[in-house]
């Protein structure tokens, strides 16, 4: 319990004093999808293929051959916030590729301690509420080849829905853009998000607003902003595919996450800040896979004024039969606390087997 009490304190004073421009606006769209993802750390625009591809990069939807499903849950903060996620996708033809997709993000029985003291000044108990702070994602998407041999592309429009309780609410859209090109054995992929700045809408009920302005007097004072936009992402990815004695395969690819703003990544100007990853898959027979991936790296800012490097490394399993994958990714492994270990399982389903 006292972590959604420490979860509340700190995500209200962010709403608090919310700007127009928010460089982390809808940081739950950037945890990622799919436990095969997550156990290569995130390295697979230039490689996605199948119903995940909406979310890393919708141009790989035209490498479904069949409807897809896919199905995913993970739990974060010693399993105070839950992180699921749904999508289908099917072709349209042999040259185009639809798909849907939901996120829920939420952290749910949060203590609401606003009116814990009534107007005499007396504790009571039972003037404590609960509720949720929530966030959600409706994806569309669409791609299709391009007349040029082995170029891709797709597009994503994005609803966004934020609820925190009965305090405040918000809409919110935006569109990705994605690119894949394959040419004598490489892959590269671009994946970017939020390309028109996504924007988000808040509401907020001014009886409950009092209720946060008045819980501590002199605190919380400031009116917070309406309205918010998030700043466009980049992420570019080159891939190679090793085979050995066809049976075992390697699949090794390097991306290159931007942002645009200053932060503690490896590379940090004033204009650009870029975090490099690297993943690997092994497999046999397309049956068993074995993944590892290193990513995260920061200077991390340390008492002392030190900034050493760190970095998070990943690893995951997978296993395929018969039109169902089952995949897990342990992440957060470089975190000092083990409470913030993530177990993430996913399913993908290819429906053809139905037939």
């Amino acid at each position: 319990m006292k972590y959604k009490i420490f979860i509340y304190l700190f995500v209200l004073p962010l709403l608090l004093n919310a700007q127009t421009f928010r460089n982390y606006s809808n940081e739950f769209l950037n945890i990622g999808v799919d436990a095969a993802a997550l156990g290569m750390s995130k390295t697979v625009v230039a490689t996605t293929n199948n119903v995940n591809a909406i979310y890393w990069n919708p141009a790989g939807l035209v490498g479904i051959e069949d409807y897809q499903g896919s199905l995913m849950h993970a739990s974060y903060f010693a399993g105070i916030a839950n992180y699921n996620h749904a999508a289908f996708a099917m072709p349209i033809d042999a040259k185009s590729a639809l798909g849907i997709s939901i996120i829920r993000f939420g952290v749910d029985d949060i203590l609401d301690t606003t009116k814990l003291i009534d107007q005499q000044g007396i504790v009571n108990y039972d003037r404590i509420n609960l509720f949720s702070a929530a966030d959600y994602a409706l994806t569309f998407s669409y791609a299709r080849k391009l007349p040029l041999n082995g170029l891709n592309y797709g597009v994503n429009a994005k609803v966004i829905r934020r609820i925190i309780g009965d305090f405040a609410s918000s809409w919110g859209f935006g569109l990705d853009l994605g690119i894949q090109f394959e040419s004598n054995g490489w892959q590269f992929g671009l994946m970017a998000r939020d390309i028109t700045t996504t924007f988000n809408a808040w509401a907020f009920d001014e009886d409950r607003l009092k209720d946060i302005q008045n819980a501590i007097p002199g605190e919380n004072q400031e009116e917070p902003a309406t309205t918010e936009l998030t700043l466009p992402k980049l992420q570019l990815g080159i891939a190679k595919l090793f085979t050995f004695n066809y049976d075992y395969t390697l699949r090794t690819e390097l991306d290159l996450i931007a942002r645009f703003e200053q932060n503690n990544d490896l590379i940090s100007t004033s204009f650009v800040s870029v975090n490099p990853a690297l993943g690997f898959e092994f497999a046999y027979i397309d049956l068993v896979f074995l993944r590892a991936g290193l990513g995260n790296f920061q200077n991390e800012l340390q008492i002392d004024n030190s900034s050493p490097l760190t970095f998070q490394p990943n690893f995951g399993l997978g296993f395929k039969y018969n039109g169902f994958q089952l995949d897990y990714a342990f992440t957060d492994i470089g975190d000092q606390s083990a409470a913030l270990y993530s177990n993430v399982f996913s399913l993908k389903i290819d429906l053809s087997i139905f037939r």
